[in-house]
């Protein structure tokens, strides 16, 4: 059971968050643990498997981060091991500014480490703008799509858009790993 199926949600990158938080205490209170105490032992671990899988998909469907992860992986978008081949135009930037950075390390420039630090902003306030833009669409082929089909599988439209969705995760991805090294070059030049 996934996690959208656990709160009886449609798989959206946006769900109702307020349905989240509702089904989430609804089933907390059904599956306390102190409520199984006197109980047998396999309906005490079969509550606690429960109040488990519970926290986790809270967890899930309230981090967008983690939600959209998740919903990549459930659709098999993200599988193991998988090498994932980034826009050439794209990588080079990256490799421009790795290198910028690179020199940060050797010939340290607070100014021109605060303009790669925009730099690196602006590029993920474009992705986050671009990737809600493609989620709602997702979202909105998806609800078009189950309301004249009534069928939960997905259209060349929402296939293209989840192919768009997967794209711009794995640029925000490798845009965080500069972010991590940008942040350890911030922390050492002070």
């Amino acid at each position: 059971m996934n996690y959208f199926e656990l709160y009886e949600l449609p798989i959206r990158f946006n769900p109702d968050q307020d349905q989240i938080k509702k089904k989430f205490y609804a089933l907390s209170k059904q599956y306390h643990p102190d409520f199984y105490i006197g109980q047998a032992p396999e309906k005490q671990e079969e509550a606690l498997e429960r109040a488990t899988l519970n926290n986790k998909a809270y967890q899930v469907l309230r981090n967008e981060r983690q939600r959209l992860r998740y919903l990549l992986d459930l659709k098999g978008l993200l599988p193991e091991g998988e090498h994932y081949s980034l826009d050439p135009a794209f990588l080079m930037e990256m490799m421009e500014i790795n290198e910028a950075l690179m020199e940060q390390e050797f010939d340290p420039d607070p100014a021109k480490l605060a303009g790669i630090s925009q730099e690196i902003a602006t590029l993920e306030q474009d992705l986050t703008l671009t990737m809600q833009e493609l989620t709602h669409a997702f979202d909105l082929a998806a609800d078009t799509e189950n309301n004249l089909s009534g069928d939960a599988s997905p259209d060349p439209q929402s296939q293209s858009l989840l192919a768009a969705i997967k794209d711009k995760y794995y640029r925000y991805q490798y845009i965080q790993r500069i972010r991590e090294r940008l942040s350890g070059l911030a922390s050492s030049s002070y």
